[in-house]
């Protein structure tokens, strides 16, 4: 059941993300990349510590360097993710951002020895190859902005493999609040840094700040690093990957983009790949079954 409850929190954070895309690209016609990210990880920050101020207490050493690490690895990956997205568009960001669901079993293999499964391979291709369809549109030829977005892969990808193991021996929330608080002093340094310190502030920028401060920040994280205690990390990583399904969803419903035939294949080859990676058990349980039956 657990498990079952880890992988609705998941998809929750991907259908948040999804929405974010939208949030970021409106964002980034006000205020600037730094503006944005030290504006949304204090808001997640505050709220957090708020809401969960009992879970303070629980932020011990062990806690703080490992929050520190997860805080400073996502800095790096929204930094790049965002400074992409000025250059490129939020339907390319979002889907060179989700191949990080073939970068996580690759971190897996490297630092832990942990051999591919085929299952996972297959899901991860067929989530890349449908994120493909949803996503790209027009010419494939890469532009910084579409360098920049797969770098941030690289950084996402280590921020849910890193989550995955530090939750299975600290309190989620604890962790993550020290984790946007990292986040939040680094942002905030850089937005001094390079004098970006705002004068006055309009009444959409603080809707913006807001929305992306307490829904894809604050509940998004939440669901994320709780979630994460219960589920493997590749199949983290596939369930986060939807975002760019959601992302489609909502341009949709929101900016009224027209439906194609390569979103709709996209989407259903994302909805395979969730099947090949939830099914994986059950399959290797039925084979067994099979294999006892012939063996008698």
């Amino acid at each position: 059941m657990k498990k079952y409850i880890g992988e609705i929190l998941l998809l929750i954070t991907a259908i948040i993300w999804g929405s974010g895309y939208i949030g970021m690209e409106i964002g980034l016609e006000h205020l600037t990349v730094f503006q944005i990210m030290a504006g949304r990880f204090l808001v997640a920050t505050i709220l957090l510590s708020l809401i969960f101020w009992k879970k303070l207490k629980l932020i011990s050493k062990s806690v703080l360097w490992k929050g520190a690490i997860l805080g400073g690895i996502l800095f790096i990956a929204f930094t790049v993710q965002t400074m992409g997205l000025v250059y490129t568009t939020p339907s390319k960001n979002a889907f060179l951002t989700a191949i990080n669901v073939i970068i996580v079993p690759v971190i897996a293999y490297i630092i832990y020895k942990r051999k591919f499964d085929r299952f996972e391979i297959l899901a991860a291709v067929l989530a890349v190859v449908g994120i493909g369809f949803l996503s790209l549109q027009g010419s494939m030829t890469i532009n910084i902005g579409d360098f920049l977005s797969m770098v941030s892969a690289i950084g996402f990808a280590f921020d849910i493999f890193y989550t995955n193991v530090f939750v299975k021996t600290e309190d989620a929330l604890a962790l993550t609040i020290v984790q946007l608080l990292t986040a939040s002093i680094l942002s905030i340094s850089a937005v001094i840094l390079l004098g970006e310190v705002p004068t006055t502030i309009s009444t959409e920028e603080i809707s913006i700040i807001f929305y992306l401060g307490v829904f894809c920040t604050t509940i998004a994280y939440v669901c994320q690093n709780i979630g994460m205690q219960y589920a493997n990390p590749t199949k983290s990583a596939l369930l986060l990957s939807t975002e760019a399904l959601f992302g489609t969803i909502f341009s949709v419903m929101i900016l009224h983009e027209i439906l194609t035939g390569r979103m709709i294949i996209g989407g259903i080859l994302i909805l395979v790949a969730i099947l090949v990676a939830e099914l994986k058990p059950r399959f290797r349980h039925q084979k067994s079954l099979e294999g006892k039956v012939h063996g008698q």
